[in-house]
């Protein structure tokens, strides 16, 4: 059955059609590489952008009052596209998961960080769940008890110095992916020595999906993301059709 034939898509009128998730990105302006959740080439099905503008730092949000204002009104503008369910360009948005969830009427999902109390569930032998993220010294207990994260949960984060920040933080668009690939294995590798009971990672930073299959590979441990997260979610809202 095409997609714009699905029975979701005529329940109600709606200015786009065809389209079922919703993503709010951060107003920011530097490279994406398939495989972020900003470069819509990453997804095998559309998606519909709108932009929280004059956000641009997801690690400096935080749940006050214009914030969740702001973030609410992207909600409404997505809704009315259209979508079904909604996610988000930052892993540290999960601060605003609890406000968010309460105000949307479409299921939304602000961060990868919300699969950690799943796989704390599957996991063999009671093997505990990591997290690289772009800032250790950003990701803080509020952002895990948003995301229904429990217990004492490794962290690793990329150096504060690094290329990968720097050209977020300088928009670049002349990002170099080996560069910022070999950044992001160090990192990897470092959760994984410091911790080596892991039975998987989670990857906060949506920017480091990218690299989750280069992390697999060298590290031999599952490695979930925004872009697991939201085929998962998107699974739910457009459930294959069996004829």
């Amino acid at each position: 059955m095409p997609v714009t034939e699905h029975p979701l898509f005529l329940d109600r009128p709606r200015p786009v059609q065809g389209v079922t998730l919703g993503i709010v990105i951060l107003d920011t302006r530097f490279r994406r590489f398939p495989g972020d959740i900003g470069h819509a080439g990453s997804f095998p099905f559309p998606v519909q952008y709108v932009i929280a503008r004059g956000f641009s730092d997801g690690a400096r949000i935080l749940p006050d009052d214009r914030t969740i204002a702001s973030f609410k009104r992207a909600i409404d503008d997505l809704v009315d596209l259209g979508v079904e369910g909604i996610g988000t360009s930052c892993g540290f948005l999960s601060i605003l998961q609890p406000q968010l969830q309460a105000y949307s009427p479409v299921p939304i999902a602000t961060s990868s960080l919300l699969q950690i109390p799943l796989l704390q569930r599957t996991l063999p032998g009671n093997r505990p769940v990591g997290v690289l993220t772009a800032s250790k010294a950003a990701l803080t207990p509020a952002h895990l008890q948003g995301a229904g994260a429990a217990g004492d949960i490794p962290i690793e984060g990329l150096p504060p110095d690094g290329v990968f920040l720097r050209n977020m933080a300088a928009g670049s668009m002349e990002s170099s992916r080996d560069e910022q690939e070999a950044e992001v294995l160090a990192a990897a590798r470092r959760l994984l020595q410091d911790n080596p009971a892991l039975g998987a990672i989670v990857l906060e930073c949506t920017n480091l999906a990218p690299y989750a299959s280069r992390i697999r590979q060298d590290l031999r441990v599952p490695v979930y993301d925004v872009m697991s997260m939201l085929n998962w979610f998107h699974a739910g809202l457009m459930p294959r059709h069996y004829a």
